[in-house]
């Protein structure tokens, strides 16, 4: 049976959970979620979780919300499927853990700031020093994750994995915030070896499938 998978394009926690399934090979149903039509409010969601968000898996009559917890029941459930998510030694294993706990505490929390002030804030009630200040405190970030980029080598814990997974689609988020905010200048901070390592991210043979299907249009 294959494992039905609530999905809202360009959530970056949904985005995480779609790799990791193709990442593992799993079967499964995607049901994509729409943000503008109330879907997530909608009874028969709700039912589903209390917190009425993406990302959601069923598999049977298991049902499983917060995009970590499901990355972390898909290698559980299913270790000989796919590739793995996590090494398999409990050194680097405990490091792709903390880059995730890293990843959904700082890079969320500067990036959630960022995007408010640009995106939500509208135009005529836009604070220039609150948007520099958001910029600054996402681009005070950005040393750490290129120095895991250096130390990762192809990836940032060995192998591809969920730590991969996690961090890169709040970077495509800020690089597409930067596409539309030229004069925000993120881009040129990423440097090489952050950047290199996104492209090997986007060169993974799953990676295009999972693209937001809003960002394509």
């Amino acid at each position: 049976m294959a494992i039905v998978f609530y999905y809202g394009s360009g959530s970056p926690f949904a985005w995480r959970v779609w790799l990791a399934l193709e990442h593992k090979k799993l079967p499964y149903e995607l049901r994509v979620m729409s943000f503008d039509k109330d879907d997530l409010k909608q009874p028969a969601f709700q039912a589903l979780t209390p917190r009425g968000k993406v990302p959601l898996i069923q598999d049977g009559d298991y049902v499983l919300y917060e995009s970590g917890a499901i990355i972390e029941y898909l290698q559980d459930a299913y270790p000989s499927s796919g590739a793995g998510l996590f090494p398999a030694d409990p050194k680097p294993r405990g490091i792709a853990r903390r880059l995730i706990r890293e990843a959904d505490e700082y890079v969320t929390d500067s990036l959630d700031e960022l995007l408010e002030q640009v995106l939500f804030v509208p135009q005529d009630k836009r604070n220039d020093a609150a948007i520099t200040a958001a910029k600054d405190k996402f681009l005070a970030e950005l040393p750490h994750w290129r120095a895991a980029a250096a130390a990762g080598k192809d990836f940032l814990v060995g192998a591809v994995g969920a730590a991969d997974f996690t961090v890169y689609p709040f970077f495509a988020l800020a690089l597409r915030m930067q596409k539309r905010h030229p004069s925000l200048g993120l881009d040129a901070a990423f440097g090489p070896q952050l950047t290199a390592w996104m492209r090997r991210v986007e060169a993974l043979p799953y990676f295009e499938k999972t693209i937001p299907p809003h960002w394509r249009t």
